[in-house]
């Protein structure tokens, strides 16, 4: 049955009503429409939206964009507890304070950037682009649900991401932290030279290295979450194996006398879990100091590792395996300009024809 405009009178004078059917079958009326050609337009919507499958109950759309929120974090089962942890810091610290109690029909794409332009005044891009794409994934829930038609988010105005430039220590500022971070040295040789994440390198079980390979195989990592560690899987969920040069695995060889299989690789003096933070306030911040470095963090080790490899001819596939990375479009994205260097050593190497040939074409040319 085709949607019907009926008038009918209130105290305000006569209002007209759109009976309808909702694609299950269920009759519903909306009301208060104050002229016929309002009701008409309506009922007109509500028929192509049926026909189209676009079709959105009014009352869908009352639902918080909180309770929404709420259903969505707590369907997030099929990522890492630390990408959940930071899931949970951008609902409350942006994107609660200003949707939780706003109906989700009521979430409009004006209002939605003109929310993304303040967090822009005083928050990085970064920041920024969190709060929008957890906004985006929830509206996402609505569309499918069917509680509003589209997604306001889609076409939003993002700030400019800022690429810091990664920070790239020699193999003699490398040598030179070693020195200075006392018992972290072989940490930062490690991450140095390897390109291992912090948490890796903190999962790593003895059974783990293959000193005659010289091998380390990544195949876990853990994570401090709110002061809870957290073991898993690396970041891509792949195992992936790791060479170490010659004189490295020796000292890491060295360093498992007395160990057994399931002990850590690399611990804290009582065999613990070595974490982030806590190296870094007990030995590696001030190593940085007292190698008169520019800041750099652990994770920047992994800049650094890349660099090295690239430089004695690592090409992108290889440094691709080492890091980790889910593509080697990700890691060109990083180290492009490391590789510009590279080719330009190549294009060195094949610039001119043999000498050989050039006194030929000196030999023909005279003639």
């Amino acid at each position: 049955m085709m949607a019907t405009v009926k008038p009918y009178d209130t105290a305000k004078g006569t209002r007209y009503r759109v009976r309808y059917r909702t694609p299950e079958g269920r009759q519903t009326d909306k009301r208060g429409f104050v002229t016929k050609a309002a009701a008409e337009t309506f009922a007109n919507v509500v028929e192509v939206d049926k026909l189209e499958g676009r079709y959105v109950a009014p009352a869908a759309g009352l639902l918080t964009v909180g309770h929404l929120a709420q259903d969505w974090y707590d369907s997030k089962i099929d990522v890492k507890p630390s990408s959940l942890e930071r899931y949970r810091q951008t609902l409350e610290q942006q994107v609660l304070p200003r949707w939780q109690n706003v109906n989700v029909a009521k979430v409009t794409a004006p209002a939605l950037q003109a929310w993304i332009n303040e967090l822009s005044r005083d928050r990085a891009p970064s920041t920024v682009k969190k709060a929008h794409h957890a906004m985006s994934m929830i509206l996402d829930v609505a569309v499918r649900d069917r509680r509003i038609a589209a997604n306001p988010a889609s076409g939003i105005n993002l700030p400019r991401a800022r690429h810091d430039e990664p920070t790239f220590l020699t193999r003699e500022q490398l040598f030179t932290l070693a020195e200075k971070a006392g018992p972290g040295e072989l940490v930062v040789l490690t991450l140095g030279f390897t390109g291992l994440r912090w948490g890796e390198m903190a999962a790593l079980k003895v059974r783990r290295w293959d000193g005659g390979r010289r091998r380390l195989t990544v195949a876990e990592s853990v994570t401090e979450i709110n002061g809870l560690l957290n073991w898993g899987t690396p970041k891509t969920h792949a195992t992936r194996t790791v060479p170490v040069p010659t004189w490295l695995a020796a000292r890491i060889t060295e360093s498992t006398a007395g160990k057994g299989p399931d002990d850590l690789l690399f611990s804290t003096p009582s065999g613990g879990v070595l974490r982030n933070k806590n190296a870094r306030r007990d030995w590696f911040d001030q190593a940085v100091v007292d190698a008169r470095l520019p800041r750099v963090t652990p994770h920047d080790l992994r800049h650094t590792a890349a660099s090295i490899a690239i430089s004695v001819g690592a090409n992108v596939k290889a440094v691709q395996r080492m890091l980790g990375h889910a593509s080697a479009a990700m890691t060109l994205d990083l180290y492009a300009g490391l590789f510009e260097d590279d080719l330009n050593d190549v294009a060195d190497r094949i610039e001119g024809p043999p000498m050989a040939d050039v006194v030929t074409l000196r030999v023909v040319n005279s003639d």
